[in-house]
């Protein structure tokens, strides 16, 4: 069957759907959705062109008008590759914390990144982007508050779903959550249709924000005033930053969730290994900690109950973190026996230091 697309934005959405073979447990059907397949590796390319397109139709985005966005980088990268198709300068504001691999993707793509200080965290990354923005005339996507991050996901993720369970049991569906716009989008897609699958969300452990029942500092127009006194840093880059977005609230106050998990870093960064080393699925630590979480459900569900789990982006947005802290670059003390076990093509000794 050909298939050809007008633009590369053609190609985002239509994941597929994996089972789980080797790590989930007997008398458990067990899926992913790997939205790595998306063109620039991760489930945010979606938002990306559903805030633009929306921004064209409603005449919000002029043409040639800058293009601004404050994130931790799975949604920079998805923009850069929207505006460099059609054309909008985009500037994206992030904190210093976050990998060097998203800085140079969004930089080669055409973007322009402004660093801010760590400490301000993702509420200062919002306000430097809601300055500039002011200052220049530049348009803001809004990723944590604008509905039409939720809506692209109503339309597309939510819909892919359905149709890839259309007939079959979906008894839980397993998610994170950065904006709220997947969990918001889909969940109430699913209300709607498959109101018997239950909604299991996933939170970093030391970022508890929604179990705690805290509630977010706000001003008076919505937008975070502040931190959420809950949060703490995490190593989860792209979940839970330190705010409950509006989106986000959107969906705790509909009641769209059933169960919060809390996901240790240590859980998180051992099954996005396990998914590489017994599933050949290569993903980040934010898609280790879903799975981790979907483990969880598996181990308690019914007999023959079906699960799907997200699995948000790859796993070469972490080259630099310390997912691969263990990964060694030069040969290891088993390789060198296995290349010394012929004689040709030896490498020579390293100079002494």
């Amino acid at each position: 069957m050909k298939r050809k697309f007008d633009s590369i934005l053609g190609t985002i959405g239509n994941t597929p759907v994996v089972r789980i073979n080797k790590l989930a447990p007997s008398g458990v059907n067990l899926f992913v959705k790997v939205e790595a397949f998306n063109p620039l590796g991760s489930v945010k390319d979606r938002l990306a062109l559903g805030v633009i397109e929306d921004a064209e139709r409603t005449g919000a985005l002029k043409p040639g008008q800058t293009v601004i966005e404050a994130t931790s980088g799975n949604t920079g990268i998805g923009l850069a590759m929207v505006c460099a198709q059609k054309g909008y300068p985009l500037v994206i504001v992030m904190a210093e914390t976050f990998s060097i691999e998203r800085r140079k993707l969004m930089r080669f793509l055409g973007a322009k990144i402004v660093l801010t200080p760590a400490a301000e965290r993702a509420v200062g990354m919002i306000k430097k982007t809601n300055d500039l923005a002011e200052k220049h005339g530049w348009f803001r996507t809004r990723q944590f508050d604008n509905e039409a991050n939720a809506d692209m996901h109503s339309r597309t993720t939510a819909q892919e779903i359905l149709n890839d369970f259309d007939g079959d049991p979906l008894d839980y569906w397993v998610t994170g959550f950065g904006t709220g716009g997947t969990l918001k989008g889909v969940a109430r897609v699913l209300r709607a249709q498959r109101p018997e699958t239950k909604i299991i969300v996933c939170e970093p452990d030391l970022a508890p924000m929604v179990s705690s029942g805290l509630p977010q500092p706000r001003n008076a127009d919505g937008s975070p005033s502040g931190s959420h006194p809950a949060w703490q840093p995490h190593p989860q880059q792209g979940w839970s930053p330190d705010l409950i977005s509006g989106l986000m609230q959107d969906a705790i106050d509909a009641h769209y969730i059933d169960k919060v998990l809390r996901i240790e870093n240590a859980e998180a960064m051992r099954y996005s290994r396990e998914l590489a080393l017994k599933e050949g699925i290569f993903v980040g630590i934010t898609s280790g900690a879903t799975f981790a979480g979907a483990l969880r459900i598996a181990a308690e569900a019914p007999s023959g109950s079906t699960i799907l789990c997200m699995l948000p982006d790859t796993g070469e947005r972490y080259l630099s973190t310390p997912l691969f802290a263990d990964i060694a670059v030069d040969m290891t003390p088993e390789e060198l026996d296995i290349s010394r076990s012929t004689p040709s093509a030896q490498l020579l000794p390293s100079p002494a230091a």
